[in-house]
């Protein structure tokens, strides 16, 4: 039993180390969808899911980054994963 402990534990170990780590200002979009939102001006930058599916790494075609009215509608969009507060630049994941 302590052995399959063990295999789990560095398994887990493993799996975390590979889950990349977003910046402290990015919010990752809720698993319940909004089906509502108001029409508010506060513009977020969202990433977004393209549909490509790499074999190789690393895959800068996996996502992309649009510019969405506000954190509701970006959220909204199933394809979206999560959003940077603000306008997108060049590189929105080194916002800070």
């Amino acid at each position: 039993m302590i052995k399959y402990l063990s295999f789990i534990c560095i398994l887990l170990g493993i799996c975390v180390g590979c889950v990349a780590k977003q910046p402290a200002n990015y919010v990752t979009c809720p698993e319940t969808r909004p089906e509502f939102c108001t029409r508010n001006y506060q513009p977020v930058c969202a990433e977004r899911d393209t549909g490509v599916r790499c074999v190789t790494t690393p895959c800068d075609e996996a996502v992309e980054w649009v510019k969405k009215s506000n954190s509701c509608e970006a959220c909204a969009d199933e394809k979206v994963y999560g959003y940077y507060p603000g306008e997108c630049n060049s590189k929105p994941h080194n916002t800070d």
